[in-house]
């Protein structure tokens, strides 16, 4: 077994293990699916985009990098500034989330026992009149704020992959590493999203319909804290 095949075998490894370690990779996606009713369909084209975008960042910038002759310290001083960045980024995620699964509880719950003429025109409108497309519109962009936090994460273990073949001016050898790495990151991801969402599917949230956004944004709070405060 030559050099490249067993950082193959790394690589493959290490996408599985550092995906399924780190929970920011899928609880997000299984707690904003749940919470926002997303089909399964809907669920693993936003995981599949954003699994492409994490590691797609990370290969470019090792890849430029190494054209570059960047030195692999100054490699991983950047993907360390990356980390610490898209940390902060899913943290105020999940604070802006749960504040406002807050305000949906709050206005859910609220005067609901008032006759309707009674309540405040906004619960009003939020109980009886539906989406307009400038509404939807705005609900929409929460799969883009999650695409974006994911381009903003660092695959750290890619670089010295990356380095190795790298070295031996084996361009073959990288492009194989980073395709090999991010399938099984991507795939990790993928597989666990897709078990997480049919097993909360099966779960019976009918009288708790309306902590779901609240719930997902204290999921997301609780994956940014351990990432900025625990080093997850």
């Amino acid at each position: 077994m030559n050099d490249i095949q067993v950082l193959l075998y790394t690589a493959l490894t290490l996408g599985f293990v550092h995906t399924l370690l780190g929970p920011d990779h899928y609880l997000p996606f299984i707690a904003i699916s749940k919470a926002r009713q997303w089909s399964t369909r809907k669920t693993m084209w936003v995981t599949l985009f954003s699994g492409i975008g994490h590691v797609g960042s990370s290969v470019l910038i090792g890849a430029v990098g190494i054209a570059l002759g960047t030195s692999l310290s100054q490699l991983n001083g950047i993907e360390a500034f990356r980390g610490e960045l898209v940390s902060w980024l899913l943290f105020a995620f999940g604070v802006g989330y749960t504040l406002y699964g807050i305000y949906k509880y709050i206005s859910s719950s609220h005067h609901a026992h008032l006759p309707t003429f009674l309540m405040p025109r906004k619960v009003r409108e939020n109980h009886h009149l539906p989406l307009t497309e400038e509404e939807a519109g705005k609900v929409n962009i929460t799969p883009w704020i999650i695409f974006l936090i994911f381009v903003f994460g660092p695959c750290e273990v890619l670089i010295p992959l990356l380095m190795v073949p790298a070295y031996t001016h084996s361009a073959v050898g990288m492009a194989s590493v980073a395709f090999v790495f991010s399938i099984g990151t991507i795939a990790t991801m993928m597989t666990v999203v897709y078990l997480g969402h049919k097993g909360v599917s099966l779960i019976n949230f009918k009288h708790q319909e309306r902590y779901m956004h609240l719930l997902a944004g204290v999921v997301i709070l609780i994956s940014g804290a351990g990432m900025v405060f625990l080093g997850w």
